[in-house]
């Protein structure tokens, strides 16, 4: 089996469906269609099961994405680390990221720093009211961001971890006794305001000014930090949605989170500066994209990321 019909079959079990695993291949869904093909009369029996409305693995296809990924991430590991000999790869990794963020994905520059001895990782911290001044002062080499980052200067690297929303709210509120709560729930609140450094586009993906049906969701008190962000919340001067991670490391007096049911999940993934990338930039992001993550659907429970061995 081609190394491409092994990321054909590994992109389609992942995504169950040939249009999307064709789009993130960049390629058309007839060499999908006719890949998997191929691989089934190999095998001598259906990977997946096919309807007009699904696409769901076999248990033979179950078995065989258990297989293939374990061997297509040694075989990535191997040629990231053979990439590095190759460009001799070391100096210190400066890696940005906000809040807790550099605990959640430990294991990927553990992972790093294992394979590359001579490439430590620095974390700096930044802050989501200005998250653009020090990758772009060169203070760091690659940020970890959610997205979408749209901007011509930075360019966006591998999706390297995904979670759900949840809404942070004073314990006196009357959301505070439900079990969820949706967007629409937040028509004429006010949550913080970050500040102008927050370009708008990126700001409203995680705090937007209107909700799904329109409704106005008010700005309110300057917030810079989590930590002030959650001060406001315990104060009852706003609410806030939240990623998922807060709920597991910022225990606040007076604050109660509720899991936001209907809230797109946050990716997170590595940007850097365009025509800046360097060896370790790239060998960061080489091993970033051997890591698999799912979404929590909105629930506020850990995602799941497997190790690159």
């Amino acid at each position: 089996m081609e190394l491409r019909d092994i990321e054909i079959f590994l992109a389609v079990a992942e995504e169950l469906h040939f249009g999307r695993a064709a789009q993130k291949l960049h390629v058309s869904q007839a060499r999908v269609s006719q890949s998997i093909k191929k691989q089934e009369r190999r095998v001598g029996g259906l990977l997946f099961e096919r309807t007009s409305r699904m696409v769901q693995l076999t248990p033979i296809g179950s078995r065989l994405r258990s297989d293939l990924r374990e061997a297509y991430d040694l075989i990535q590991n191997g040629l990231a680390t053979a990439s590095g000999a190759a460009h001799g790869t070391f100096g210190t990794l400066r890696l940005g990221v906000m809040g807790v963020m550099g605990n959640e994905i430990r294991p990927l520059t553990a992972a790093f720093t294992a394979r590359y001895p001579s490439c430590p990782v620095e974390v700096t911290e930044f802050h989501f009211s200005d998250p653009f001044s020090a990758l772009r002062a060169g203070d760091v080499d690659v940020q970890l961001m959610w997205l979408p980052v749209r901007e011509d200067d930075l360019t966006v690297g591998p999706v390297v971890r995904t979670e759900g929303r949840a809404l942070a709210v004073p314990e006196t509120c009357d959301l505070a006794g439900r079990q969820t709560v949706s967007l629409e729930d937040l028509a004429g609140r006010t949550t913080p305001d970050p500040g102008p450094e927050a370009l708008g586009y990126w700001l409203r993906a995680m705090f937007p000014a209107s909700t799904p049906g329109g409704r106005l969701i008010r700005r309110g008190p300057r917030a810079r930090t989590c930590h002030e962000l959650l001060t406001l919340v315990a104060a009852g001067q706003v609410v806030s949605p939240v990623n998922a991670h807060f709920t597991r490391y910022y225990t606040y007096p007076g604050v109660v989170y509720l899991p936001i049911e209907d809230a797109p999940p946050t990716e997170w993934a590595l940007v850097w500066r365009t025509g800046r990338e360097t060896p370790v930039i790239r060998a960061f992001a080489q091993l970033a994209q051997c890591y698999r993550h799912r979404p929590s659907a909105g629930r506020l429970g850990r995602p799941q990321m497997a190790a690159a061995v």
